[in-house]
């Protein structure tokens, strides 16, 4: 076996296994994977995103790549443009999202890519293939996509999207050029150059606050991982600014050995604050046969409902729980604080488990859960994503089903496994050395065993 990839669609999960049947690392395979989802998964991630890598190589130590958001707005001059608000209905519930040129912040995913393929073998140039041909001759849009397109409608149009339901084809000519500049040119045109100028040129024309300022300074962090012990493991995470690996380290460090589910319901009560509603969040991860693993999460928040030459911008200055004391509040240049946690778990040295999820706040509980599943309960890795779940939001609990509540706290019972639970992908290496994977079926995951 070369490597197993696990993604949130089947596609971006191909795109991985094919830089491990090419001869390519894990994070050869997690960075075309990366790019293949800002095609394949359009309304989540993209080249305007932001995100977070987490790289362990074999034998060394893991470090925590942060190309996450930063708040614009160094030398900007005239009036800023109010956010645009946006009503979306999920299910029986509007939720009101701000978009707009002032949502936009500085985007890292193209810095991210370029910065982690130096860590692989391949040139960039053959990471982004994949993706720019699935953009240029088009793919068909999945049930999950179908789905996701249907709650973000209106930014959906906006953007350009020309596919909006299950089995149509969907082209973007515009992101496989960007795709293509970003092989044969690197980050270079996204930061200081030709595609920079034009985003910014249209921001600043409508009265966002991103400059070239904020582009040119943007920069992607090393970062030291957090680290935790849980029955004989290390367990390596996203650090500070980033949110979601504190709250999952002081989670874990709450359980005893073989939790209740008492014991679970206590560490999810964590003092946490909810972010991003609808959870619009994407993750990968891969483990190959050497033992370098690569775990990755990127976002684009709900999207501001603006796309230049092929960049789709994120609208992190109008998600409202990114912002606790208010709109615009952050210093240019801040890092915004996010829940996204990309995860290794290493046994005496060496990569056993990598994991991470979607869903905003309810990240760090469903890796926390998956995590529990393998390592105090003894299941395989997709057994461990496919189990029940469950979410504490103040003192509210809620259950999908399977689980039978042991405390008197109000309940909601979902009557099945939901996206609302997250979206885990997790690989495992076993104590015999077999790579298998767990796809979470919640937002149509895959895995590939190569």
């Amino acid at each position: 076996m070369r490597g197993a990839v696990a993604a949130g669609h089947p596609l971006t999960a191909e795109a991985g296994a094919a830089m491990l049947r090419a001869g390519g690392n894990a994070v050869d395979a997690a960075v075309a994977a990366m790019l293949t989802s800002c095609v394949t998964e359009p309304l989540l991630t993209g080249l305007g995103a932001a995100g977070y890598m987490m790289i362990a190589p074999a034998g060394r130590p893991p470090v925590l790549l942060d190309f996450s958001a930063e708040a614009p707005g160094r030398g900007r001059t005239g009036q800023r443009a109010p956010l645009t608000p946006v009503v979306l209905r999920f299910g029986d519930v509007d939720q009101e999202f701000q978009v707009g040129p002032s949502s936009v912040a500085a985007y890292g995913l193209p810095a991210g890519a370029a910065l982690a393929a130096t860590y692989g073998r391949a040139p960039l140039e053959d990471l982004v293939a994949t993706a720019a041909t699935h953009a240029r001759e088009g793919h068909l849009v999945n049930r999950y996509q179908a789905y996701v397109t249907s709650l973000l409608l209106p930014l959906a149009r906006s953007i350009g999207l020309n596919a909006l339901v299950e089995g149509e084809l969907l082209v973007r000519h515009d992101v496989a050029d960007a795709l293509d500049r970003l092989g044969r040119e690197g980050a270079e045109p996204f930061y200081t150059g030709d595609i920079a100028a034009a985003i910014v040129d249209e921001i600043g024309t409508r009265g966002g606050d991103l400059t070239h300022a904020d582009l040119r300074a943007y920069e992607v962090v090393r970062r030291k991982p957090l680290h935790v012990r849980h029955r004989g493991r290390d367990i390596h995470t996203n650090p500070p600014p980033a949110m979601g690996g504190a709250l999952l380290t002081q989670m874990l460090e709450a359980l005893p050995d073989n939790p209740s589910q008492q014991d679970l319901v206590r560490a999810l009560a964590t003092p946490k604050r909810p972010l991003n509603r609808l959870g619009s969040t994407t993750h990968i991860s891969v483990l190959d046969a050497d033992g370098t693993a690569c775990s990755v999460t990127t976002t684009s928040g709900a999207g501001s409902g603006i796309s230049v030459a092929g960049v789709h911008l994120n609208n992190m200055m109008g998600e409202e729980d990114l912002s606790p004391d208010g709109f615009f509040s952050h210093l240019p240049g801040d890092r915004l604080p996010s829940m996204m946690a990309p995860t290794v778990v290493t046994k005496d040295g060496g990569a056993e488990l990598v994991l991470g999820s979607a869903g905003s706040s309810r990240i760090s509980g469903a890796i926390l859960q998956v995590l529990v599943n393998v390592l105090d309960r003894g299941m395989a890795a997709q057994d461990a994503v496919d189990a029940p779940r469950m979410h504490l939001s103040g003192d509210h609990l809620h259950v999908e089903p399977g689980i039978k509540p042991e405390n008197e706290l109000p309940v909601t019972f979902f009557r099945a496994p939901n996206m609302f639970f997250g979206g885990c992908q997790l690989v495992e290496m076993t104590g015999s050395g077999l790579l298998r994977g767990g796809a979470d079926h919640r937002r149509d995951g895959a895995v590939v065993v190569v």
